[in-house]
């Protein structure tokens, strides 16, 4: 008897897709009732039109191509949550929208759905809108303030390794809680590590990815900086921490065996703090994981384990 090599998923488990994405709503919510207590009413209705417009963007892109609708698996109310979380809540309300359908529509929906995108949507619009309006990507809400400032007054500023040192007004302790200018849902450490922990539990992800990420944008940061406090910094605040747990986990985008995972992971805390270190970027997460999303395909050929089929 012949034994034939194809595609993962191999064995049939009782979890749906709307189970998965509804605890991965779950542990997005409370960073939402955090961003909204930090800038206030404006990110409440930046996240609203964002998962609106991903629901209503892919059931008519179905509708449209005859395709059956699967607003139901609750994955474009997952996008739509997550390209909220990285926007600054100042950004105009089109510019949100457009990010969700181009989340939706042209990085899912054109390459055949759920299960067959390329890179991970939100990351993807994200990367998209930040080329194509940078400046209004760039101007954040001071937390309990109505009032824009340009990103030059976000703690990432001082994360490039050229200042040799990271202080001014920003203990870690604030860093840790949130209570600084940034994108909707990326600045409470300690929400996205509560978020994270819920869905190891749970079994919806595993920590390899956002344990080496994490731990290797703080060692390399390190190796590079000789300095603790600005490495922890590092982890704390920029999206690093949004990005390893929600983003870089993404079932579709990311390897499947533990060896890939921890490659991928490396990888990506890598080309985050290059980005960060030697690019003309203060941010260097959504890029690391994008480019880390393209070499899935080439991670996935390296075998974990001795394969036991003969091929056809």
């Amino acid at each position: 008897m012949k034994l034939y090599a194809n595609n993962s998923p191999h064995i049939s488990g009782k979890e749906k897709t709307h189970d998965i994405m509804l605890d991965v709503i779950i542990a997005l919510a409370p960073l939402g009732i955090a961003g909204t207590i930090f800038f206030g009413f404006r990110a409440l209705l930046v996240i609203a039109v964002c998962v609106a417009s991903a629901v209503i963007g892919e059931y008519l892109f179905n509708k449209a191509i005859k395709k059956e609708t699967t607003i139901k698996d609750l994955s474009a109310v997952v996008t739509g949550l997550l390209l909220a979380y990285n926007l600054p809540s100042a950004i105009p309300l089109w510019i949100a929208a457009l990010g969700s359908l181009i989340a939706v529509v042209i990085v899912k929906g054109m390459f055949g759905g759920l299960g067959q995108n390329f890179a991970n949507p939100a990351i993807t619009a994200r990367i998209i809108l930040m080329v194509s309006f940078p400046t209004l990507m760039s101007s954040f809400t001071p937390v309990f303030s109505n009032t824009t400032v340009v990103s030059s007054a976000t703690p990432i500023k001082e994360i490039g390794l050229t200042y040799g040192s990271f202080g001014g007004e920003y203990s870690m302790l604030r860093l840790f809680l949130g209570d600084y200018a940034g994108c909707i849902g990326e600045t409470s450490a300690l929400l996205i590590l509560l978020g994270g922990i819920y869905l190891v539990l749970r079994k919806v992800i595993s920590p390899i990815i956002p344990l080496s990420f994490i731990g290797t944008t703080f060692l390399f940061t390190f190796i590079l900086s000789g300095n603790f406090k600005l490495s922890v910094a590092a982890v704390l605040c920029g999206g690093v921490m949004l990005g390893a747990v929600f983003m870089a986990t993404d079932y579709v985008t990311s390897p499947t065996s533990n060896l890939g995972k921890l490659i991928f992971g490396v990888g990506a805390g890598i080309i985050t703090v290059l980005i960060r270190s030697f690019g003309n970027l203060p941010e260097g997460v959504s890029y690391s994981i994008l480019l880390m999303n393209l070499f899935t395909p080439l991670i996935e050929k390296i075998p974990s384990r001795k394969p036991f089929f003969e091929e056809a």
